[in-house]
């Protein structure tokens, strides 16, 4: 599993390690769909060392990162095409080529994406209908319009460079707020996710600027059922655009987290501007209610929901140098089936995380580590809560998303219904009932983090309640923070009888499950065996027998009303029955309540491990010692992730002043001398002591190695070595990537960064062959390309359409229609056009080891009497790291006569 960590390492940083182009010189999708290599499985092609597969549909618009696998081994994760249908993986590892290599193991092959496969369907299982209960009412329902009159209108500002970003980004937003208010207005800002940016004739693009012909995707207009319902309860709402993110965040190391902070900022930065001076804003914000910029409440749905949680750490602690100075507060997040890469949330503000229980996209449901990853990190005042949705999926949440080119992100398959998640379940919800539920708890959120009404806290907090507005969804919890003290914390110190201390993410026989998805162990992208993550695990045969809990001190529970577990079954269990008992410090043992956990209803693709919190009243206890939980079923398994005394109450959150983590970037020229050291800074700003844990990888033992590092106020900035060897070869870029995680007491920024080593080897020189030429019509158009000597790696070459200097240009009804719809990618023949106006090229590889390749046009007799007719191409290379395309060879000319 070593080779494993190293080659994912290696193919995230692959993705990541320079901004990307927003206009990149290479066709909208500049490899031909490669026939399947005739050992490996459907789809699948090896070229040299390079490992390409094409989806039968688009897969890469979406959220969630396509990784390959062998078996469960990560090999990285591949560079999309524009197509967003073919995915290509350069492989480093020698164990990984022979892997492929060996036809006993080709069936381990996979695709996959948020942990589902992709390039095949896998066996579904059978499931029962799902039975689960129906929750109490809250007494106060949030989802109830409130008694503002509204407006909406838009604004549109020029648009602004960001972090990382090559093309600027627009700052667009949609306003939806209440008027005739006599005072300021709590402001919510909300952050659509990733998907296609532009359309056309219901085909998705995923560029920026749109292309001409096709017209932008408006998601930031997706959430306007929230919008509406916030600002008729008094909230001013402002939902912003993303697009020019989204089509360039496929290269970035961060996916993009660091610019979306940086744009939610600088529309904040505009706002409290104009609450300034309200004669410099745009109409929409002169006729809203006035926003009070003390109160924010942030929501993101998908990456935005990283986005909005780094947003939140960058407003409590800017990043050294961030040139945007914090006028804002931000007092809660909701986080709506978002993304995790980083895995550092913001642990001082409140928060609650919506896990769709039909995701198809991020399918590990991720965002559940917004609650678990704020664990002991700071003073755990504020509430992080999860609220699982049976039968939401992915895409629903935002309206503009209910329509093709995105649409239902769960598959149809009416020949073997999925009992939860088929359109047709009872359990699914409509897009209207989806968006409702995303309404309804907006409003909730807002309610508790920024008015403080303890009223809604039941909806949020674990207690076991519904808001009838989101009727008929059902929505479970289970949270921590607030008016917790721990009891139970799994760790290597946890006394255990009857059960076991397993870690959550590990690849060895000590990984608390073998097979399943868990939302609570969902790993870290680049480290399949994380140190410090633990659960217990339980398994029994015959009911009756305690398991036992000892944690290493007793917990004072005084001034707790109960016990809350957060535990979980697997899923279709039913209702799993336990005994509890404790022991106090003073030796004395007291019987409490049983409890019954609920397990989630199992689907046919996704079955997550995850349960509602349970509570059992504590009687008045003091201290508790040992806890006892004593199985009523005859056989079964349960997982415990921690305990907590638990009293009914909203507390204030108070962010602590923690010291900032920012893992840094060296990029400098391989050069041609002998391997030498580069360090990499680590730096620590402000005050306060902690811990971080930082993955390096090592290229010379080829593996991640975990080094935890103590923060104090001496502390600055810690220089990691890296080793690093230069090579005479035309190549990609080489990287050696560093990622932090929070243990306690720290604030992660830029969770990644490290080394990037710069090809500066020359171009290879090619020539093309002939340079001019006359063919009839019906003969084709063909070019020899040729390399003075072998390369070591598989070059990728193209000729590109270029306008003749004389005479009509060929067009699109001059060549095959099957070659054009193929080289064109999806662009159809009629109307006819020139070739130079379309984005038909024709590529090529040539093979490690070979000097020459051919390219041909296959032209077509069209039966019209017409004048010989010019072709005229530049022979283009695609760069190494696959982001741009380069000349390389002279122009060539054909004349094509009748």
């Amino acid at each position: 599993m070593r080779r494993a960590i190293t080659s994912a390492v290696i193919g995230l940083f692959l993705l990541s390690s320079a901004p990307a182009s927003a206009a990149v010189a290479a066709p909208a999708s500049p490899r031909p769909a490669p026939a399947s290599s005739p050992h490996l499985p459907a789809g699948w092609q090896l070229r040299g060392n390079e490992l390409i597969w094409q989806a039968p549909a688009q897969e890469g618009a979406g959220p969630a990162a396509v990784e390959f696998y062998s078996g469960d081994r990560l090999l990285g994760r591949p560079d999309a095409d524009r197509d967003l249908r073919t995915f290509r993986l350069r492989l480093t590892d020698p164990a990984d080529l022979a892997a492929l290599a060996d036809e006993s193991r080709l069936d381990d092959l996979q695709a996959r994406a948020g942990g589902r496969r992709l390039d095949a369907e896998e066996p579904r299982q059978q499931v029962a209908d799902p039975v689960t209960p129906i929750l109490p009412a809250n007494p106060v329902d949030p989802g109830v319009r409130g008694p503002y009159a509204t407006i909406t209108g838009e604004y549109r500002l020029d648009d602004v460079t960001l972090p990382d970003l090559r093309t600027k980004v627009e700052m667009q937003a949609v306003v939806v707020a209440p008027t005739g208010a006599s005072v300021q207005r709590p402001l919510a800002l909300f952050l659509h996710g990733r998907y296609y940016t532009c359309a056309v004739a219901q085909k998705g693009v995923q560029q920026w600027p749109c292309p001409e012909g096709t017209e932008p995707i408006p998601s930031y207009r997706g959430f306007r059922q929230s919008q509406e319902l916030l600002a008729s309860q008094g909230y001013v709402t402002v939902s912003i655009s993303a697009n020019g993110i989204s089509a360039q965040d496929v290269r970035l190391l961060d996916s993009g987290t660091r610019a979306r902070s940086a744009l939610i900022r600088r529309h904040l930065t505009q706002w409290a501007t104009w609450m300034s001076d309200i004669r410099t804003a745009p109409a929409i914000v002169r006729q809203s209610s006035r926003a009070d910029l003390s109160k924010v409440l942030l929501v993101g749905h998908s990456r935005g929901g990283e986005g909005v949680n780094r947003a939140a750490i960058d407003s409590l602690a800017p990043r050294p140098g961030d040139p945007t100075p914090t006028r804002w507060q931000v007092h809660g997040m909701l986080l709506i089936a978002p993304t995790a890469y980083g895995q550092n949330p913001a642990p001082d503000v409140p928060s609650a995380v919506i896990l769709p229980g039909c995701d198809y996209d991020v399918y590990r449901l991720e965002g559940q580590t917004y609650v678990d990853g704020t664990r002991g990190v700071s003073n755990g005042r504020a509430l992080h809560g999860s609220l699982y949705v049976i039968g939401a999926n992915h895409n629903f949440w935002n309206s503009i998303w209910e329509a093709k080119p995105i649409g239902d992100d769960w598959p149809s398959r009416p020949d073997s219904p999925d009992p939860v998640c088929e359109k047709t379940a009872p359990s699914r919800l409509t897009a209207a009932q989806q968006q409702q539920v995303g309404a309804t708890y907006a409003a909730a959120a807002a309610r508790l983090f920024i008015q403080g009404d303890d009223r809604v806290r039941p909806l949020l907090d674990g207690s076991g309640r519904r808001a009838p507005s989101a009727d008929p969804a059902r929505v479970y919890n289970q949270a921590i923070g607030g008016a917790r003290t721990p009891l139970i914390e799994p760790g290597t110190t946890l006394g255990l009888t009857g059960a076991t201390l397993c870690k959550q993410v590990d690849t060895s026989a000590q990984a608390c499950l073998d097979a399943g998805v868990s939302p609570h162990f969902a790993p870290l992208d680049v480290v399949p065996d994380e140190p410090g993550r633990y659960a217990v695990k339980m398994a029994w045969d015959a009911p009756g027998t305690p398991v036992k809990f000892r944690p290493a001190q007793a917990a004072t529970v005084s001034g707790h009303t109960e016990l809350a577990l957060r535990m979980f079954v697997p899923p279709g269990a039913g209702r799993v029955g336990f005994g509890v008992a404790v022991t106090g410090a003073d030796g004395r043992r007291t019987v409490l309540d049983d409890v019954v956990v609920e397990s989630m209803p199992a689907t046919t693709d996704n079955s997550p491990f995850w349960s509602p919190e349970v509570r059992v009243a504590l009687r008045g206890l003091g201290t508790v010692a040992t806890l006892e939980l004593i199985p009523r079923t005859a056989s079964g398994q349960a997982w415990l992730i921690d305990a907590w005394g638990w009293r009914p109450e909203t507390l204030t959150a108070q962010p602590s002043a923690l010291p900032r983590v920012d893992i840094g970037r060296i990029t400098e020229p391989e050069g041609d001398g002998p391997g030498r050291t580069l360090v990499v800074p680590v730096t620590f700003t402000g005050t306060g002591s902690g811990r971080v844990r930082l993955f390096t990888y090592d290229p010379e033992s080829d593996v991640v190695v975990p080094t935890e590092v103590v923060v104090n106020a001496q502390t600055t900035t810690v220089r990691i070595p890296v080793w690093v060897t230069p090579d005479t070869r035309y190549d990609v870029d080489r990287q050696y990537p560093i990622v932090a995680k929070a243990v306690t007491g720290v604030l992660v920024g830029d969770h990644v960064g490290g080394v990037v080593l710069e090809n500066d080897d020359p171009l290879p020189a090619f020539t093309v062959t002939p340079a001019e030429q006359t063919v009839p019509e019906a003969g084709g158009i063909t070019y020899q390309v040729s390399l003075p000597a072998p390369l070591e790696d598989d070059v990728f070459v193209g000729l590109e359409p270029i306008r003749p200097a004389t005479g009509p240009e060929l067009t699109t009804t001059d060549v095959d229609p099957d070659w054009f719809l193929t080289n064109a990618y999806g662009e159809e023949v009629l109307p006819d056009r020139p070739l130079s106006d379309t984005g038909a090229y024709e590529w090529t590889w040539l093979e490690p080891g070979t000097v020459t390749a051919t390219i041909t046009v296959p032209t077509v007799t069209d039966g019209v009497t017409e004048p010989a007719e010019h072709f005229r191409a530049r022979l283009l290379m695609i760069e190494p790291d696959q982001r741009s395309t380069v000349p390389v060879g002279p122009v060539v000319t054909a004349t094509v006569t009748d």
